[in-house]
């Protein structure tokens, strides 16, 4: 099949009207199917407009859609309220409710030596495909993977394969996925197609998932002018070709490149999106590469009132902290706790600046005692959002009345922000 769907629009972004029945279409042609299991992205990738299109699949098959499962990855069941929120039209007991230390499969392993020319030596054992035990075993003759291809911290740009092997993987797969990241370094890979966890993943899927249908349904989003959440590009199918074209898509409207490196750059995480650092630190992740030595980001986080996702993350973080690439990577060799969990190990390396500027976190759900004790700088709720008010202030360079002069980033998981010294092509 290869691609079979391909429809964008970079400057206005696609109306319903244009992209539902061209999806609809696009599914058509697959013929009749029996039993059809969708793996969107969880709540966390609420702009994906991966819900609607989920619906919209509800809808076009029918009782064929036997299982819901969101892509949580390591994050907490979706409530109702997101349920509600994100699939209005879908019935919860088709929902399915994955389970990252417990209901997994390892369906192979990437050889030591591909992992070790992946990455440049950086990481030398087999890598663990793993998925959950419905994916792998429940004789599905349709799994729609559908999700937002947009800059990423850990693999580059987010999404396709990742969707499955992160979103519906194991403890090992996506402990050991999340270190060779943080590792290798993300700012040599924000914005790239060709990164190593990439290459180990294509590799998984070729070597072990040719016998399941898998097809992917891939957007590019922005914020459009009145606020709302825009489909730019929709593509579709079984192989790379559909990824790539949409992150071809994705760098041209989700990457912006600046000509100054802002000295003060203000973050606002939507309480709805972020209650947790895991989740919030989108606001350094994908901002580091634009901020000055020696300057300041200051989040306004009035959702966020824990570190980890993970109880047991949770704990990590606060006991560990955020801290330099070199502390965390000799506090791993030390520590066997943080061996056994990787994917901790690399979130504080993801949260660190490096010393290169200060982070001045305001949550509305943590004490000073807390955001202090994992390393960062506290800052009032209040006090900042009256000083940097973010319903009111547009995106990006402004001058306040004081005389102050800020970056502004309303939405940090919808792009990637750099100047253009530090991102080479």
């Amino acid at each position: 099949m290869a691609l079979q769907l391909a429809l964008e629009n970079r400057e206005q972004g696609l109306s319903p009207e244009e992209w539902q029945p061209a999806l609809i279409e696009a599914w058509t042609q697959l013929g009749q199917r029996e039993r059809v299991l969708a793996i969107p992205p969880d709540f966390t990738r609420y702009p994906s407009q991966a819900g609607p299109i989920t619906c919209l699949a509800h809808q076009h098959f029918g009782t064929a859609l036997t299982d819901i499962m969101p892509a949580l990855g390591t994050h907490v069941p979706m409530p109702d309220w997101q349920l509600d929120r994100m699939f209005p039209t879908v019935p919860k007991d088709l929902i399915r409710h994955h389970d990252w230390r417990n209901d997994v499969e390892t369906i192979g392993e990437v050889p030591a030596e591909f992992v070790h020319q992946a990455t440049e030596g950086i990481f030398n054992q087999p890598w663990p495909a793993q998925l959950n035990k419905m994916v792998w075993h429940g004789g599905h003759d349709l799994i729609l993977s559908i999700g937002q291809v947009v800059p990423h911290e850990v693999i580059g740009m987010a999404n396709y394969n990742k969707n499955l092997f992160v979103g519906t993987g194991g403890v090992s797969g996506i402990n050991e996925s999340h270190f060779i990241g943080a590792a290798y370094g993300m700012e040599r890979m924000m914005g790239r197609t060709q990164t190593p966890l990439r290459l180990i993943l294509n590799e998984a899927q070729r070597l072990f998932c040719q016998k399941l249908p898998l097809v992917f349904v891939l957007t590019v989003v922005t914020v459009g002018e009145s606020g709302e959440f825009v489909i730019n590009g929709i593509y579709m199918g079984d192989d790379e070709e559909c990824f790539e074209r949409a992150a071809q898509l994705s760098r041209e409207v989700n990457f912006t490149l600046l000509d100054e490196r802002p000295q003060k750059v203000v973050v606002y995480l939507d309480p709805e999106e972020f209650h947790s650092t895991w989740l919030g630190n989108k606001a350094i992740y994908r901002t580091r590469m634009a901020i000055a030595d020696g300057g300041e980001l200051i989040i306004l986080a009035p959702g966020v009132k824990s570190f980890g996702e993970d109880a047991e993350i949770d704990r990590l973080i606060r006991r560990y902290g955020y801290r330099t690439s070199a502390e965390i990577l000799a506090l791993v060799q030390e520590h066997k706790e943080l061996r056994e969990n990787l994917s901790a190990a690399a979130h504080l390396i993801h949260g660190s600046s490096e010393n290169r500027f200060t982070v001045t976190y305001c949550p509305g759900g943590l004490t000073q005692s807390e955001v202090e004790g994992v390393g960062y700088l506290y800052g009032s709720l209040s006090e900042f959002s009256d000083r940097y008010p973010p319903h009111s202030l547009a995106e990006g360079y402004q001058d306040l009345p004081n005389g102050e002069r800020i970056f502004f980033i309303k939405h940090p998981a919808l792009g990637l922000w750099s100047s253009r010294d530090r991102f080479e092509d």
